[in-house]
């Protein structure tokens, strides 16, 4: 798992031509996360028509046009020069609409439960809420998650905490590399399933 967000943090920075071979030869569920992970990082018409296209190629149903006022606005805020506070609120309404299309993980784990390969949908499942932003849909699939896998419990609890410490942090580089490996250690944590 580790070489593949690797392999997709790589690809993210060169991603931004969704026609390059490395990108062709990802699973869907890596190209969504990519997409969506440049558009993010990267509100742009040309990444906004890059999410459009692949919702066209896999039949996914999205509507990239309400996503153009999260461009215009982002646009509005490069011209302020103290606009943290507006940008950051930005944000979680980006990653909110982000999340509303949920990584394709999440249907790969219902297919799993289908099946009664439970161990093969926590995994999954697992997969997916690492692929997220926002932290009601974090805490929402971990909850969910929680009857079939009782560690979400912890995960969620640890999640809220470290929300709290990223809400209470200064902005400073010492602040943020704290945050930064918090965060690391929260997603080893996730994606290492216990049995």
């Amino acid at each position: 798992m580790m070489l593949l967000l690797l392999r997709i943090l790589r690809l993210r920075i060169r991603a931004n031509s969704t026609r390059s071979e490395s990108f062709k030869r990802l699973p869907p569920k890596d190209q969504l996360a990519v997409l969506k992970e440049c558009l993010l990082n990267n509100p742009s018409e040309g990444n906004l028509k890059n999410l459009a296209d692949f919702a066209e190629r896999t039949s996914l149903k999205i509507d990239t046009e309400s996503y153009r006022p999260f461009i215009k606005t982002q646009i509005e805020l490069h011209k302020h020069k103290d606009a943290i506070v507006e940008d950051n609120e930005l944000y979680v309404a980006e990653t909110a609409w982000m999340d509303k299309i949920l990584p394709l993980e999440f249907a790969e784990a219902e297919e799993f439960k289908r099946e009664n390969e439970l161990q093969k949908a926590i995994e999954r499942t697992l997969e997916g809420i690492a692929r997220l932003y926002s932290d009601d849909v974090i805490l929402k699939k971990l909850g969910e998650l929680a009857p079939d896998y009782p560690h979400a419990t912890e995960l969620a609890e640890s999640y809220r905490k470290l929300m709290q410490t990223r809400d209470e942090s200064l902005a400073d580089d010492k602040s943020l590399e704290k945050l930064r490996k918090l965060k690391e250690s929260w997603d080893d944590d996730l994606l290492h399933v216990r049995g």
